[in-house]
This record gives structure tokens, C-alpha cells and sequence, in this order.
């Protein structure tokens, strides 16, 4: 982009309540049929609406339950009644669908949404995909039997429909990996190479968003075990710097990630995370510019871009709209200075 520090979110905004139940996360639809297609399409306008004055805007979730299983459940070879319950990321446990057979892309899954989005506004679109990594650690596998070879087949998957959003008017496709912060063997030796085979072949620009989860308990329970300094990104950033991806979004806002490790990706366009989702204060603009301004020692002006730490779809639409407000009233402050 050509506006300097240009602000976005990391993921999901607040649902209405007309459409989903507030302040919950994989909540079921209030609608059906035509009705809920509707619904989506006015959810996606008043997510634009709450996203005024943001430089690179979302569908904030809108159209999807889950920011992994929607996508799965338009894929073959997943059954959703054959349920296991299996540990996510090491943290607590889930009841997950199960991996029966070869899991394949038989039609689109986001693009409509997206055509639509695009058609709504003329600025920059960022749409956000779940991670081959993060997307194997959400089922129960009894057909690969091999955590490496599925998401090979889920980057394939993930390519096909990349493309084509890109096609479709979407300037940036985010591939959401929290559990990039978890697995740090696999992620260096076959996770970052199935991102890239899902970015494979297309022009737009692309991001990894790396963060420490939503503001739920087991998220926070798991935070307070990691002592005094957060060093994760420092197993994966190496890596990551030598990839073909554009952008990493992280974490920074409230975190114990000490700033400089985002060193480690000199070179990368950075989502510095300069708002916390895992509380309802809102951040002032004063300490949005400040967390910005540290980053600055780390990543050059033209490469970084002020983002929250993570979606929002917990939070009540007032804290989302104030601290996105923060966000962009942070971001000018900086600019100014600059």
C-alpha cells in the first residue's frame, strides 16, 4: 500500500445478534436458506461500517461459525457426525470431526462472500483462510494416519480456493496458524513448506497470522504458564523469514513477547498486534502509538502495518468498535510524528 502504516484487523468482528449469539464463539446461525444468505450479505455491510476508517478491511468473519471448520465442511473425506475428541494445541480438549477418506475441494467455499465484499467497497481486501497446520490439529485423522501428509492435502485444498478469492477482487489472503506457536519441529520441517504450497502461484500479497489465541479461558490459562517472556515466534520467525510469504501478523499488545524478535523477520511486511482482545478495556490511542513506535526499532516504516492481536468475535461490538477506533486514531498519531 501506499499510505504508510495502513491499520486492519487480525480476523472476526462481533456477529449481530439478529444473525448469531453475541459474544460466543461458534455460535449457530439464527437464520436458514435464503434467509441466512441475506442475513450474511447485511452482516458483511455493517462489518464495513465497523470497520470506518480502517485502512485494509475484512469480512470480519461474518459468513463463517468457525474460522477452521467452515472451510473443512465444504471439503469430502471429513465426517462430522464420527466425532473424536482430540487435544487442540496441547491446550484443552474437543469433540472434532473425523478424517474418513481423501479430503478433496469439490467447489468454493468463500468466494461468493468475497465477490460480494468486493463489491461493496473500494478499498484494499484482506480474507483470512485457516493454516494447513492449524486445520490437522482441529479433526481426528483415521485415513492418512500422518499429520504431514494431511496437510499437504489440505494446502492443496487451501491453493484452490486462494486463487480463486484472489481472482474474485481480494488483495491480501491471510492463512490463520496459531499452531505455528506450538509444534516448532513440525512447523520447521514440513509446516511453513505446506503454507507455501498454498500460496503457491498467486500474485497477491499473502500473510501468516501467528498469534496467542482468542481472549477465552484456556487461551489465558495457557498464557500464564509461559513465564515472563512469550519466546515462541523465535522457533518459527527464522524460517519464516526465508519463506515466500509477505506478511506476518503477530501478537505485541499486553503480550510478554519481547519486540525485538521481530528481527528475526527483517525484511517481511509485519501486522504488529496493538490491541489486546483478551479484555474489554480500550485502548488509548497514546498506547496504540507507543506499541507501534517500539516495533518501529524492528521493522522499517513502510513495512509495518498497526493490526489487533486477534479476531474480536468474543468481544461486545462497542469494545470492537472502540478499540478499532483506538487502532486507527493510534496509527494517525504515529503517522503524524513520522
Amino acid at each position: 500500500m501506499s499510505k504508510l502504516l495502513p491499520t486492519s484487523s487480525a480476523g472476526s468482528l462481533p456477529k449481530p445478534t439478529w444473525l448469531a449469539e453475541p459474544e460466543t464463539l461458534w455460535s449457530p446461525w439464527k437464520l436458514e436458506g435464503e434467509a441466512l444468505v441475506e442475513g450474511k450479505q447485511d452482516a458483511l455491510r455493517v462489518a464495513l461500517q465497523e470497520q470506518a476508517g480502517i485502512d485494509i478491511v475484512s469480512d470480519g468473519e461474518q459468513t463463517r461459525q468457525h474460522f477452521v471448520t467452515t472451510f473443512i465442511e465444504h471439503l469430502s473425506g471429513v465426517d462430522f457426525e464420527k466425532r473424536q475428541t482430540v487435544r487442540i494445541r496441547n491446550r484443552y480438549d474437543a469433540s472434532v470431526p473425523t478424517v474418513v477418506g481423501a479430503v478433496e475441494r469439490h467447489q468454493p467455499v468463500f468466494v461468493e462472500d468475497a465477490k460480494f465484499l468486493r463489491s461493496q467497497t473500494d478499498k484494499p481486501i484482506k480474507w483470512a483462510l485457516p493454516g494447513p497446520m492449524t486445520m490437522i490439529d482441529t479433526l481426528y485423522d483415521d485415513h492418512y494416519k500422518s499429520r504431514e501428509k494431511l496437510a499437504w492435502e489440505f494446502a492443496k485444498a487451501l491453493n484452490q480456493e486462494a486463487r480463486e478469492l484472489e481472482a474474485a477482487g481480494v488483495d491480501i489472503i491471510q492463512f490463520d496458524e496459531p499452531a505455528f506457536n506450538v509444534f516448532f519441529d513440525e512447523v520447521n520441517d514440513w509446516g511453513i513448506a505446506a503454507l507455501e504450497r498454498a500460496i503457491e502461484g498467486l500474485k497477491c500479497e499473502t500473510a501468516v497470522h501467528i498469534c496467542y489465541g482468542y481472549g477465552i479461558k484456556a487461551n489465558t490459562d495457557w498464557k500464564k504458564t509461559l513465564g515472563s517472556e512469550w519466546r515462541q515466534y523465535e522457533e518459527v520467525f527464522p524460517k519464516l523469514q526465508q519463506s515466500n510469504i509477505d506478511i506476518v501478523s503477530l501478537e505485541c499488545q499486553n503480550s510478554h513477547v519481547p519486540m525485538e524478535l521481530i528481527e528475526l523477520i527483517r525484511g517481511k511486511k509485519v501486522m504488529v498486534g496493538a490491541i489486546d482482545v483478551a479484555n474489554h478495556a480500550i485502548e488509548t490511542p497514546e498506547q496504540v502509538a507507543a506499541t507501534l513506535k517500539k516495533a518501529l526499532q524492528f521493522v522499517d516504516a513502510d513495512k509495518l502495518y498497526p493490526c489487533t492481536n486477534c479476531g474480536m468475535a468474543p468481544l461486545p461490538r462497542s469494545v470492537a468498535r472502540g478499540k478499532l477506533q483506538a487502532l486507527r486514531a493510534g496509527a494517525e498519531l504515529l503517522r503524524r510524528e513520522l
